[in-house]
């Protein structure tokens, strides 16, 4: 799933590319992916693309008093062309969700929200104020505004897991399962540490752990093609993905704890005294 460094680096890519042109027509082939309808999206046709945005994990093309929003989610992405093919999308057909030309269709610039795999759950809102979108309406404080104090208030009385609770959204926006790994890695921190239990130790060394985290991300995504971001997010991780493999700090081996449907990766070394932690997939099927 795209985080706050590769969304941050998509909307920078669509500054630097779209801004200045005129939408030109918009191409719908997952009439599931839009979740407005009024203003419907022929309202942005030659209108001109006037900047980008983001919210947590969410992203923003502005098109001057309207703003076309998109959640990713787990498998979606954005895929821009230099010279998208003039022909309309064919609904039902293929990954493609949703196709936005700028300026005149096949002689122009514009980009794809694609989405792979059969749960669908990439959304587009069109609103002339994000904070109608309730999902943008209930975020909590962007992970990169918060400082130790801030970040102190949020987790202050939170009896939740740190893992858990540092990608709930609503407490702070933007970190996904990749990048809390990587940080709760780099605070040695337990996956399961009680998040509101930390120590002011724990607690700056989380905060300095999330903002090295993070903005390393964004200077390194921030520049890249949009078809190179995830490659190079793969190439800056040191546990997420990594099970098996070496820890980069103690040699130890990169552990897993695995769920139904996803996982999360750490170093007993690094993070918990040298406790393993239990596997709740393997511990179910050895019931």
């Amino acid at each position: 799933m795209p985080e706050l460094p590769e969304v941050e680096a998509l909307a920078d890519h669509l500054r630097r590319n779209a801004v200045g042109l005129p939408v030109g027509r918009i191409d719908v082939s997952a009439f599931s992916v839009l979740k407005t309808f009024d203003p419907p999206v022929t309202a942005l046709y030659g209108r001109e693309v006037t900047g980008a945005d983001r919210w947590g994990k969410y992203l923003g093309l502005q098109v001057g008093d309207l703003h076309l929003i998109t959640h990713l989610s787990r498998a979606g992405w954005l895929r821009w062309s230099d010279k998208l093919a003039p022909a309309p999308l064919k609904p039902g057909k293929g990954p493609i969700a949703l196709r936005v030309h700028l300026g005149t269709p096949g002689e122009a610039p514009g980009f794809d929200l694609t989405e792979a795999g059969t749960q669908k759950r990439l959304a587009v809102w069109l609103v002339g104020d994000p904070a109608t979108v309730p999902q943008i309406a209930g975020l909590g404080p962007d992970a990169l505004s918060l400082d130790p104090d801030g970040l102190a208030a949020v987790l202050t009385g939170n009896t939740g897991r740190i893992k858990t609770v540092i990608t709930d959204q609503k407490v702070i926006a933007g970190i996904g399962n990749a990048y809390s790994d990587e940080i709760l890695h780099v605070a040695k921190l337990s996956p399961f540490a009680t998040a509101g239990k930390l120590t002011n130790a724990q607690l700056a060394d989380l905060h300095s752990a999330m903002i090295g985290v993070l903005t390393d991300a964004v200077s390194r995504s921030v520049g890249q093609g949009a078809a190179t971001l995830k490659g190079e997010k793969r190439s800056g991780l040191r546990v997420h993905a990594r099970t098996g493999l070496p820890c980069p700090v103690c040699g130890d081996t990169v552990r897993e704890v695995s769920f139904a449907d996803k996982s999360f990766q750490y170093c007993a070394t690094c993070q918990t005294g040298g406790k393993v932690l239990a596997d709740r997939r393997m511990s179910k099927l050895l019931k």
